[in-house]
């Protein structure tokens, strides 16, 4: 027995001491970058402009309208007058109905492209909230420090600021050695397929090469992990997939009085508490774990330890994690009951039910899978599934390098504009434009440059949708800052 008690303390004292070093070498070992002189903006003229731009109507309807086409040929227009630098010396092209792409062409054409991504397109507003908006949502509203509007935050914000980093850069004759490439796609919200496909597609056929790519999807987000205060830059590496998936249900009506042991609604209601009782599993691994692991190397010693060893402390930590939803869904594909529908009257037993579930796939899973997972789950021949329901399937897309220069210049520019900001890898939970250009890149990263508290992100597609003006001078300033960064300029220029 001794001998057994001095094993076990000896590989506990093992364990603690690889704990330790693990824990050890995880402080960070990147010099954080200097941050910048702050670049002189005229902030309140370039918020005077996105917020006229969000007036118009840019809409992307589930499905299509009359006269939908006029805002975006309005918008364009409002773009050519507004930048007129940028349009003369990059001579947009248009691609499908309303999409853009921008050529600024460097001085070594031999070097692949930077590839900077936005959308002009916005969701609507839903009916009956319009008077919940403290101003209306296409009205263009500076008030309080705020650009207000639908677009503010997703997307034409970026797309702004793009231009307004170009703008300024061409005025101070900088000539940049990189080519830079803008592309606005206009059919985001609704897939991109129309949009941000066409041009990836374009690319891929005429060139030129693109490194890299960065588009909307991360933020740099105060309050994003709890107990962490300092604001956090969330770069998206990678995100879910998505796949609708149909339940439905049919037997024979009748009527209420004299009622099977289950109707057609009580068939399907436990089909989906059966998905709901059982998601499919989490894992810590891909893109969450290059989170977990560098999101080690900015917290204390005691929770540094955890993160620092997740081949121990893995199991415990997935367990806190999916406690909280936002977490949870870095760590699974989710599973969301969406729309249900069945029956028509009190007395009348339902001949049909059926509901629609949504599933964000996370990177290893795929829609083959997932629904291998509802049918075994489910184990009910009464119900019927049918994969893609309303929108296009999409698995998860390939994950980007970082370790990689490119992801190190995104790294450095968040640090050079944001100080005391830590730039960290993150599975993006939505859609993004950027998976269609896996065509032309592997490098496919998402970070819009503001600054934001969590509850703000409850804006996008939202009520009060809005940016503070600093904010969005600071992500001008960012944007400038990453083209200096990919594409110096010749000798004795800015």
């Amino acid at each position: 027995m001794k001998r057994i008690g001095l094993g076990l303390l000896a590989v506990l004292a093992l364990l603690l001491a690889v704990v330790g070093i693990r824990t050890a070498s995880f402080s960070s070992s990147r010099a954080a970058a200097e941050s910048l002189p702050v670049v002189a903006l005229d902030a309140a003229a370039a918020a005077r402009r996105l917020a006229d731009g969000l007036r118009f109507r840019t809409v992307s309807n589930q499905e299509p309208t009359a006269g939908e086409d006029a805002p975006f040929v309005a918008f364009r227009s409002y773009l050519a007058r507004s930048y007129p630098r940028v349009h003369e010396t990059l001579a947009p092209r248009r691609i499908g109905a309303a999409s853009q792409l921008y050529t600024w062409k460097g001085r070594n054409p031999e070097l692949p492209a930077l590839l900077l991504l936005a959308h002009s397109d916005v969701v609507p507003v839903e009916a009956g909230t319009e008077a919940q908006w403290e101003h209306p949502p296409f009205d263009g509203v500076i008030a309080d420090g705020f650009v207000w509007g639908r677009g503010a935050i997703d997307d034409k914000s970026n797309l702004f600021a793009i231009l307004e980093a170009v703008e300024g850069l061409l005025s101070e004759g900088f000539a940049p050695e990189r080519t830079i490439l803008l592309a606005f796609g206009a059919d985001e919200e609704l897939g991109g397929e129309q949009g941000a496909l066409l041009i990836a597609q374009h690319l891929e056929q005429h060139g030129p090469a693109v490194e890299s790519v960065l588009d909307e999807g991360g933020a740099i987000v105060q309050g994003a992990v709890p107990g962490i205060a300092a604001p956090l830059a969330l770069i998206g590496i990678a995100e879910k997939g998505s796949v609708g998936i149909g339940l439905s249900v049919e037997v024979e009506g009748g009527h209420s009085s004299t009622p099977p042991r289950q109707t057609a609604i009580g068939i399907l209601s436990a089909a989906l508490t059966k998905l709901e009782r059982h998601p499919m599993p989490a894992r810590i691994d891909g893109p969450t774990r290059k989170f977990l692991e560098r999101l080690a190397q900015q917290v204390r010693p005691p929770v540094r330890a955890v993160l620092a060893n997740l081949w121990l402390f893995g199991p415990v930590l997935e367990r806190v994690m999916a406690t909280q939803p936002p977490l949870d869904a870095m760590l699974r594909t989710t599973t969301a009951v969406t729309i249900v529908n069945g029956g028509v009257k009190e007395n009348v037993l339902p001949s049909r039910a059926s509901a629609l579930v949504n599933f964000r796939i996370l990177p290893g899973d795929t829609i083959e899978n997932v629904a291998e997972h509802v049918r075994r789950t489910i184990a009910d021949d009464r119900v019927v599934l049918t994969v893609g329901v309303r929108s296009i399937p999409r698995n998860p897309t390939i994950e980007s390098p970082v370790d990689d220069p490119s992801y190190a210049r995104l790294a450095t520019t968040v640090e050079e504009i944001f100080p005391d900001v830590a730039p960290l890898p993150f599975l993006v939970l939505g859609g993004t434009d950027a998976r269609h250009y896996a065509l032309v890149t592997p490098r496919l990263y998402r970070l819009s440059p503001f600054l934001f508290e969590v509850g703000d992100l409850k804006r996008v597609h939202g009520t009060n949708e809005r940016l503070a003006v600093e904010n969005y001078a600071n992500g001008i300033r960012f944007f400038r800052r990453l083209i200096q960064n990919t594409a110096p300029a010749q000798p004795g220029l800015p």
